[in-house]
């Protein structure tokens, strides 16, 4: 009973985020969320340094996914530390690779790639997860299991990625066709609800010069998709279905992630077949190729009010806070918008 209850307030919590989102932040307000001056500029004016909203969505998203691996990882008996120590490694890795690999593949220095760092992420963390379990989990006497932590990784990026999306709709990138380019299925299944972006400084605006016009809400669909993708493996992994866990989220995911660039606008590399596309389909395969080798493990039992108790303590809650913090100044610093600002003295309230 408490599976259901913590799967269906999960869910109606994100849909009144995601109701909130797909209506504000697509408008020309949410994109800045503050300046701060960095330099004087001429005469009483100022250079600034803009702090975006796409940076506080990004930040949030991968606490909440975070957060969500750390309980259903709770929930199965691993140690706070077993855990911490995991995604220590594998963010410390994905999230530097994020503007690498965007780099290598888009050529443009001042951009990031979710695709790019989740394809790296899926190839190193079985070799991180065997690691660790051999290492620290000979010393601290316990078991970090494949398929469960798996399972538990997968759901937590898939949510991550759902809530991640929103901010993408608040910066205007990632976003989708024309509705007049689109397919007659899609337009049927947009119907009244397409994007119209307003902004200049929104990538779609400068990039693309689609501000106003009707679009594909490709980032709506991918939250909505990815999100309740993991909220229906959350409730499989809690009834120990972790096999079934690990397949749906992978394959819904990545399979949506390889479809769904045939929607979008943006530039995405050279070629008919992107390499984020191509990444996609690799890293899913190679997942699920790795299943049949776990076979034989022993499974541990789930339960979530374990999992829930496990991240109530300071320093876990620590620990999300100082993550949120960094991935904030990592993400939110616009590179590709600037501020020039001026003050002055209210006089009539002196």
């Amino acid at each position: 009973m408490w599976d259901e209850i913590f799967i269906v307030g999960m869910g109606l919590l994100f849909a009144v985020v995601l109701r909130w989102a797909f209506t504000v932040l697509p408008h020309e307000r949410w994109q800045i969320m503050a300046t701060v001056p960095t330099s004087r500029g001429d005469a009483d004016a100022w250079h600034g340094m803009n702090l975006t909203y796409y940076g506080l969505l990004i930040s949030a998203a991968i606490v909440a996914g975070v957060a969500m691996i750390m309980v259903l990882l709770g929930a199965i008996g691993v140690p706070e530390k077993m855990t911490i120590s995991l995604l220590g490694l594998l963010l410390a890795v994905c999230v530097p690779s994020s503007k690498i690999i965007a780099g290598i593949v888009e050529k443009k220095k001042h951009t990031i790639t979710v695709g790019g760092a989740s394809f790296l992420g899926m190839l190193i963390t079985p070799p991180v997860i065997w690691g660790l379990d051999l290492v620290l989990g000979a010393r601290w006497n316990l078991r970090l299991p494949m398929l469960p932590t798996l399972a538990a990784l997968a759901i937590g990026y898939g949510l991550g990625e759902g809530l991640g999306r929103l901010g993408c709709i608040s910066f205007g990138c990632c976003y989708g066709k024309p509705l007049s380019q689109a397919p007659a299925w899609v337009r049927r299944l947009v119907g009244r609800h397409p994007f119209i972006f307003t902004g200049r400084t929104k990538k779609i605006s400068y990039e693309s010069g689609l501000e106003g016009q009707e679009v594909i809400p490709v980032q709506a669909m991918t939250s909505l998709i990815c999100i309740f993708t993991s909220l229906a493996g959350c409730y499989l992994f809690l009834k120990c279905y972790y096999i079934g866990a690990l397949v749906l989220v992978t394959v819904v995911t990545q399979g949506w992630r390889a479809f769904s660039e045939t929607l979008r606008a943006d530039y995405r590399g050279g070629g008919t077949i992107s390499s984020y596309q191509i990444m996609a389909m690799l890293g899913m395969l190679y997942i699920l190729a790795l299943i049949p080798l776990f076979f034989g493990d022993a499974l541990p039992a789930a339960n979530i009010g374990m999992g829930l108790s496990s991240v109530w303590n300071p320093g876990v809650i620590l620990f999300l806070q100082a993550l949120g913090v960094l991935i904030f100044l990592y993400t939110g610093r616009s590179m590709v918008t600037g501020a020039t600002l001026s003050f002055h003295v209210v006089k009539e309230r002196i």
